[in-house]
């Protein structure tokens, strides 16, 4: 009897701390955000969610307009932070290693003479392989591929717009380019391999990068989550790789992921919204420490949606968007985590 009370008791408390997640806690105001967001509320499309996670506690939650924490939709770049962690999960399990060459595991590489790319540059934007035309070219682009393994060959016959590692071009190519990688390791789709190792553990039961329309899978932008599920990532690697008690990614894979792999003169092409950051594996790096590892991180979408963590005072923020914006709208945020920063003192100096 004692037993099967225990274990009732468990699933309660288990369905009651998952409630009180995305509760804020009490006992700092902020009113000064509230009126910021307010303020801003056109700029960031009107439909909005806006999380603030410190140590182990949600203390900020705001919900504009027709939207809610657990309303799904789709992130953009924000999905190229996913795709990273789930590289470093095989680099975890030494199945893989960043300075892999990709023609290890995808030979035509070779065929076109693209032998010396490796995971890390993939990761990085560094791959040389030439990326030019707009959004729309490159959507048009993507659907006369049947799958990633198509596509990711047909980045291999490009050409080369300069050697591998000495400029950064920040688009699509280097995260696709990882992502196939995986399958061909795992011998699984990557939208399986995403859920199975990373989004179940996390509890991401709405995030996805299954595409509904038959395109093929993009590791480099075709996630769809909720702020809910995205901010639980967020927490895990502000909490060194560790969620919920489970060590979802090493504390060496996280420390990777966050050092800066740019130096200003080798970035030829960033989005404005990120001109003056550096990039670190997956995601800009706005502040470093003296030695390159990011201090603080993000990896902001085109849609709007703008995750961003903070080691310095020890917190996740993300606003989470509905509507297409047109850019990342990086002024607004720096703006308000600013508001942020004076709630929550840092300790780096």
């Amino acid at each position: 009897m004692s037993y099967k009370v225990s274990a009732i008791c468990m699933k309660v408390s288990s369905v009651f701390a998952f409630l009180l997640f995305l509760q804020p806690a009490r006992g700092q105001s902020w009113a000064e955000l509230d009126q910021e967001l307010e303020a801003k509320k056109k700029l960031l499309g009107n439909n909005f969610v806006a999380l603030v996670w410190k140590d182990d506690s949600l203390v900020y939650k705001k919900e504009l307009g027709d939207f809610n924490a657990k309303t799904q939709a789709p992130v953009a770049s924000c999905s190229k932070w996913l795709t990273a962690a789930l590289v470093m999960q095989f680099v975890d399990e030494g199945k893989i290693s960043l300075d892999d060459k990709v023609v290890k595991y995808i030979p035509v590489f070779e065929k076109y003479f693209k032998s010396y790319i490796t995971i890390r540059q993939c990761l990085s934007h560094m791959t040389g392989i030439d990326d030019e035309g707009g959004l729309v070219k490159k959507l048009l682009q993507r659907r006369k591929y049947s799958s990633l393994e198509e596509e990711v060959n047909a980045f291999a016959a490009r050409d080369i717009r300069s050697n591998a590692g000495t400029d950064f071009w920040y688009g699509n190519i280097g995260l696709n380019i990882a992502g196939r990688v995986l399958e061909v390791v795992s011998k699984k789709k990557f939208e399986t391999l995403i859920k199975t190792k990373l989004f179940n553990p996390l509890g991401m039961r709405r995030t996805t990068f299954t595409d509904l329309n038959g395109n093929p899978v993009n590791p480099s932008g075709g996630a769809q989550s909720t702020a809910e599920d995205y901010l639980k990532f967020l927490v895990m690697l502000l909490n060194k790789g560790k969620y919920n008690g489970l060590q979802v990614l090493s504390e060496a894979s996280i420390k990777k992921m966050m050092q800066l792999q740019t130096r200003p003169e080798l970035i030829k092409y960033a989005p404005k919204s990120a001109q003056g950051y550096g990039y670190a594996l997956g995601s800009w790096v706005a502040e470093k420490d003296a030695d390159g590892n990011g201090t603080v991180v993000a990896s902001p979408g085109l849609f709007g949606t703008w995750p961003m963590i903070d080691y310095c005072r020890g917190y996740a923020y993300l606003v989470f968007v509905k509507n297409l914006l047109g850019d990342e709208r990086a002024n607004a945020h720096e703006e308000i985590k600013k508001i942020i920063d004076k709630q929550l003192p840092g300790s780096c100096q």
